[in-house]
């Protein structure tokens, strides 16, 4: 999504890539506040259903065949791209539920 900031934010963001010395492939036109948007935290992962929505295969708790396996189980975020993660909390998740359905579980 490429936001077209006007007057003292898009000043703010000129002025802080100049600044850097930014130049060559990622030139100041190319950069976009919002490329980088990674949504998280709505559905805490954890050990119980008192402090978290999710358990560790991200299954929502009280619901046997509800996973959210994106970023809402992540309840921070570090500078990282996060979308490795995801995709082995997913693989972790679908491999769970696979087993549980072999079972007759879910």
């Amino acid at each position: 999504m490429n936001l077209n900031l006007k007057g003292k934010g898009e000043r703010t963001f000129d002025a802080i890539v100049v600044g850097s010395g930014i130049s060559g492939g990622w030139a100041a036109k190319e950069l976009s506040i919002g490329l980088g948007i990674h949504e998280m935290g709505t559905a805490r992962m954890g050990s119980s259903p008192k402090e978290s929505v999710l358990n560790k295969y991200n299954q929502v708790w009280g619901a046997q065949n509800v996973f959210c396996t994106d970023g809402a189980a992540m309840t921070s975020a570090g500078c990282q791209n996060p979308s490795l993660t995801y995709m082995a909390l997913t693989a972790r998740a679908a491999d769970y539920a696979v087993s549980e359905m072999k079972k007759g579980n879910i």
